[in-house]
């Protein structure tokens, strides 16, 4: 076995990496091909392509949340790896060496695994009400070690306006100490920092010259750790982001068709997503349009292909078509134009909006919201009424961090359909180009390169296969 390190650098494509010294580096040493992605491409739905090597209908993360049906909720970003359908790459090492081990730093599902060291954001939820910065690992003693020795996980940098360079700074840090210590056989890093900015300000902003710079230069010093260490490196991403301006209110379209319904509390209208007759699970360019009677879905269907920015509107055969045929998918799937992308507002007046829509809360909306990444422009003295909130939060207050606006329009990138051009996609970089063939590497060939990686041996050619269904 060979050891081996893999950076999955979120949003890197093959038109930013003249940006990126020492990607550009590892490529030009090694060699580097586009990825072809699965739809949605989203983070939890190409990460669990990338370890079954399966599509969504076998693995079931069909977007990075989906409608609970069991039980009428809809629920984002959950962490217990048991979610994930389809054997895991790193059970699968073991099958072939029972002595190889891998540490999973940030990736998605990272819970409950059965990777032999885990990572992952875990915030405290205390009974008052608030949120408090901190990790799950496995081993549980790594939580203790990693946060002595690199201070508290910056939570609040990880994702919100706030989201900046500084957490993948302390994901690199901790990876180059799980690696250096622990000397796992596969290390696999998730580097987000190039979400944030690609979202807020759009590809083509000439500040993210300067985020793929600040990016690239954490994968510089894995890169020399890997290669100090004697291990293959890989870098890969799992979709590229592409300049949007047309934010598509799919649920206010179906409750003026009169199939969403919602529950008035205390003045604001919650989603009741048991009650209703159609509504979506919108995630970045993809929308799961849940419809609770067969005989009203080509209705929904007609409605969403009539609606500005939708490009296809997938019934039962479009889904098969794309591998997206598994029970948690909606009854239909509505796919965005180029140009646009899919809001989960529900409400039709602002002043009814939840009280979560004005906060950074990934898991109470019942749907995506990039616009979690911006404060919103219309406070007055908004850095006065943050410290005003975190006041309340260190006197034992329960406050409301209502910051966050509902102006859709501030999105300038997205992503999870298919990019137009290779070059504004994902990519897969490689130390070993004797492993690749010519043309794009499939998503659901990553999980195979990577055990050719480790054990040194190509299995069958990867490289220009296309496992779309």
């Amino acid at each position: 076995m060979r050891r081996a390190l893999v950076l999955d650098v979120v949003g890197m494509t093959p038109a930013l990496l003249e940006h990126a010294p020492n990607l550009r580096a590892l490529a030009g040493g090694g060699a580097m091909r586009p990825l072809t992605t699965v739809t949605p491409a989203v983070t939890t739905t190409v990460q669990s392509s990338f370890v079954t090597g399966e599509l969504p209908r076998v693995h079931g993360a069909v977007a990075n949340g989906w409608y609970f049906r069991d039980l009428a909720e809809v629920w984002l970003w959950r962490q217990s790896n048991r979610l994930v359908g389809g054997e895991k790459l790193w059970d699968a090492a073991k099958r072939r060496d029972a002595s190889f081990t891998c540490a999973k730093l940030f990736w998605w599902y990272n819970m409950y695994s059965s990777a032999d060291y885990s990572v992952t954001p875990r915030p405290m939820y205390p009974a008052d009400g608030r949120k408090l910065p901190d990790i799950y690992t496995h081993p549980p003693g790594l939580r203790d070690e990693l946060q002595h020795e690199l201070g508290q996980f910056p939570l609040f940098k990880f994702w919100g306006p706030a989201a900046d360079i500084e957490c993948s700074r302390w994901i690199g840090k901790s990876a180059l100490r799980v690696f250096e210590r622990e000397r796992p056989t596969l290390t696999l890093v998730y580097l987000p920092h190039l979400d944030y900015n690609l979202q807020r300000l759009g590809p083509n902003h000439p500040d993210i010259a300067r985020d793929v710079a600040q990016v690239d230069a954490i994968c510089g010093e894995l890169i020399d750790a890997a290669r100090g260490a004697g291990a293959e490196v890989v870098v890969l991403s799992e979709y590229g982001i592409t300049e949007v301006s047309n934010p598509v209110h799919v649920n206010r379209a179906l409750r003026q068709a009169g199939w969403l319904r919602v529950r008035d509390e205390l003045g604001r209208e919650q989603l009741d997503a048991g009650a209703s007759e159609a509504f979506a699970v919108a995630d970045h360019q993809l929308a799961h349009v849940y419809v609770a009677k067969p005989g009203l879905v080509p209705e929904v269907a007609k409605l969403l292909r009539g609606l500005p920015g939708v490009e296809r509107v997938l019934d039962d055969a479009g889904k098969r078509e794309i591998g997206l045929d598994h029970p948690r998918s909606g009854e239909l799937v509505a796919i965005a134009d180029a140009r646009s992308w899919f809001t989960y507002y529900h409400w039709l007046d602002d002043d009814r909006a939840p009280d979560y829509a004005r906060t950074v809360d990934i898991h109470r909306k019942p749907g995506y919201d990039p616009v979690e990444l911006f404060v919103d422009p219309a406070l007055r003295l908004p850095k006065l009424r943050i410290a005003a909130r975190l006041a309340q939060k260190m006197l034992g207050m329960r406050y409301l961090m209502d910051v966050i606006s509902l102006d859709a329009s501030l999105v300038k990138g997205s992503h999870g359909r298919p990019t137009d051009r290779p070059e504004d996609g994902p990519l897969f970089i490689t130390s070993r180009p004797d492993l690749l063939g010519e043309g794009a590497v499939h998503a659901t060939d990553v999980k195979r390169l990577l055990l050719d990686h480790v054990f040194g041996e190509s299995i069958e050619p990867v490289a220009g296969t296309r496992r779309h269904a």
